[in-house]
């Protein structure tokens, strides 16, 4: 399979060039032993590079072969993460001051964008799952629902797959979206990989966004952003705004060897997958639900002391909270890790069972907008001291980055009752609004 970008940075170095640009090491070896390689194909625009916000080679090929995969008109390299997809496709998709229709449970870079757009946020609760103590899946009859109620919204975000790896329907969300006039962003950070999987994950969304870096080989912080009737240029200038205008050409790079090691290992992540059904069949686990099929979330009565016991044997998850331990498993697990992780379930199965009962978030009041929250003049006080207090920033366990509270709501007691409950640390100090 064809690399344009990669091959177009390889050649670039192999003509052993006189480098009077950036980047500062001129393609020689980095000091650290494990960095030294990259430097090689660090370089910056040139006419043979290309330009990351410009049409042209080699960046259109690249692009257009990461589209074609997806079933997407165009695709759009990212070096800032899907934060940065975030940010892009919230501009490309909401008219700044106009409302839009968003997943309570969205990554905190939507609320960003709330802010940095001047949007008024319409939420979309999800139905809690109370066996899981989990938000479930957004279901079209809710999308529809809020829709009738608020006829002017042109835009909905949701998140799909979620953290814990439950995925909606964003086939029929789109169709009821579309039906009233709006245009649908999914946030698929954790789902780069399910198209690998033959699964149709993000069929009928206007824009995607997926972390590359999250599931498939490909180094961190790289990030693809799809569309469906969206103008390339547009898009481009969307990015710019945001992301760096000096891009690191590595990460760049490795979404095009990352493309190429997959389609040339079409089974790499179906044996991933069988692994995750063997283990989820031996623990207990989400199940009943829609599921990536690549994601291990575990129940416990206790996720933390889950994930401290584990750490100690030198596995390490991806995050927990207080009845859950996530593990992003992928096509570059090894085996022997995959089974070190069932022997050390194994030992621990005496901290495996039911989640504790947790009540959802509650709902907050929003006091001001977004926008002029994120922009005030603050204070610093303690968490456990600012009830009642206008938050400035989102109060928002990371991982998931799911805000419990968001800039412009009030501080109540149930939400520090919840963040107590859920293990948050709540004598740490945030920014609340300083009195006029």
């Amino acid at each position: 399979m064809p690399t344009p970008l990669y091959d177009a940075l390889r050649a670039y170095a192999k003509s052993k060039p006189a480098r009077f640009h950036m980047p500062g090491h001129k393609g020689r070896p980095l000091p650290a032993p494990e960095l030294a390689r990259a430097a090689v194909l660090d370089v910056t625009e040139l006419p043979g590079t290309g330009n990351l916000y410009e049409a042209g080679a080699p960046f259109d090929a690249a692009q257009e072969l990461w589209a074609e995969l997806f079933h997407f008109d165009c695709c759009q390299f990212l070096t800032g993460g899907s934060t940065l997809g975030i940010l892009t496709g919230m501009t490309l998709l909401c008219p700044p001051g106009s409302r839009v229709l968003m997943d309570r449970g969205c990554h905190r870079s939507v609320y960003n964008a709330l802010a940095l757009l001047d949007l008024e946020p319409v939420f979309l609760e999800r139905d809690w799952l109370p066996e899981d103590s989990l938000g479930g899946p957004i279901r079209p009859e809710q999308v529809e629902e809020r829709l009738l109620a608020h006829p002017d919204i042109r835009a909905v975000c949701i998140t799909s797959p979620t953290y814990a790896g439950i995925l909606s329907d964003v086939w029929a969300i789109s169709e009821t979206v579309h039906r009233h006039g709006a245009r649908l962003l999914v946030d698929g950070a954790h789902g780069a990989h399910l198209p690998f999987l033959g699964l149709n994950a993000f069929d009928g969304a206007d824009v995607v966004a997926v972390s590359a870096h999250k599931t498939l080989p490909a180094m961190g912080q790289s990030a693809l952003l799809f569309a469906n009737g969206v103008e390339p240029e547009r898009i481009r200038h969307a990015a710019s705004i945001y992301g760096s205008s000096s891009p690191s050409y590595p990460l760049l790079a490795s979404l095009d060897t990352a493309r190429q090691w997959l389609v040339e290992n079409p089974g790499a992540y179906h044996e991933t997958a069988a692994a995750v059904v063997e283990l989820r069949g031996r623990f207990p686990s989400l199940d009943g639900l829609p599921l990536d099929p690549c994601r291990l979330t575990v129940r416990s009565g206790d996720g933390f002391a889950l994930k401290k016991a584990l750490e100690e044997k030198n596995i390490w998850p991806e995050m927990a909270d207080s009845g859950h331990v996530v593990f992003i498993c992928t096509a570059r697990d090894r085996e022997k890790n995959l089974e070190k992780l069932e022997r050390a379930l194994t030992e621990l199965r005496e901290r495996l069972g039911p989640c504790p009962a947790v009540a959802p978030p509650p709902a907050p009041e929003r006091v001001w907008s977004p926008r002029r929250a994120l922009f005030a003049p603050t204070r610093r006080i303690p968490l456990e001291e600012a009830e009642g207090e206008i938050s400035a920033v989102q109060v928002a366990p990371y991982p998931p980055g799911v805000p419990v509270i968001a800039p412009g709501e009030r501080i109540s007691k149930k939400a520090l009752e919840y963040l107590r409950e859920t293990g948050y640390n709540i004598r740490a100090e945030i920014s609340v609004v300083r009195p006029d």
